[in-house]
């Protein structure tokens, strides 16, 4: 199994949406789309790739703003995030409306996610880590196997998720960090929401946000 991903920057917060694929299949998910619809459809097209899914880490407008317009133009499922999220899914109109972003939809996802339950994603098994802090329902997507994480906003290089808003809450986001993301392994890559990668060890050992 060759499994492939890329990064296509959307919306005016250039969120890393994330496109994974089997290159033998050629079987796609989006991972966040939090807008600009057609910019991901035209990179499908462009691969040659058959989407399958659309996974959301959480329920910001720039990670799910644009999941309900891609499955209707797509007819595939919207899963996750975690049912915490509810309160953000459920108004990413209002959220768009507050900065500025156009076309942002309302969403029911067709499937919630939760701690202990795996999905597939480019052929490979992932487990699901629910991660709150950065929002209540923040999820994080590990394949141990394959040493590759999607963590959405939970960590960055150098950074972690903001935890200024009502919901947030920053002691939880560095236990869940700590205690289900590090103890994994230092080798495992992460693809984030925002930025570029970085791998547990790295944040692990030189983090300012995890070595207070």
């Amino acid at each position: 199994m060759a499994l492939k991903a890329g990064i296509i920057p959307v919306t005016p917060f250039q969120q890393n949406c994330t496109l994974v694929w089997d290159d033998a299949t050629l079987e796609a998910t989006v991972i966040d789309p939090g807008g600009d619809v057609d910019q991901i459809l035209a990179q499908l097209e462009k691969q040659g790739l058959k989407l399958v899914q659309i996974l959301l880490t959480h329920g910001h407008i720039d990670h799910a703003g644009g999941a309900d317009e891609l499955r209707e133009r797509t007819g595939v499922a919207v899963i996750g995030p975690h049912v915490a999220d509810k309160i953000l899914v459920d108004h990413l109109e209002n959220q768009g409306r507050a900065y500025g972003l156009d076309g942002a939809r309302n969403l029911v996802p067709d499937r919630w996610l939760d701690e202990g339950e795996t999905v597939m994603i480019g052929g490979a098994e992932f487990a699901i880590y629910h991660c709150p802090g950065h929002s209540p329902g923040s999820l994080v997507y590990v394949s141990t196997r394959l040493r590759v994480a999607f963590v959405g906003d939970v960590l960055f290089q150098g950074s972690i998720g903001r935890t200024d808003f009502p919901y947030g809450d920053h002691a939880a986001l560095i236990s869940a960090i700590k205690t289900k993301l590090l103890p994994l392994g230092d080798e495992i890559g992460f693809v984030c929401g925002h930025g570029p990668s970085s791998d547990f060890g790295t944040e692990r050992r030189t983090n300012p946000f995890l070595n207070e």
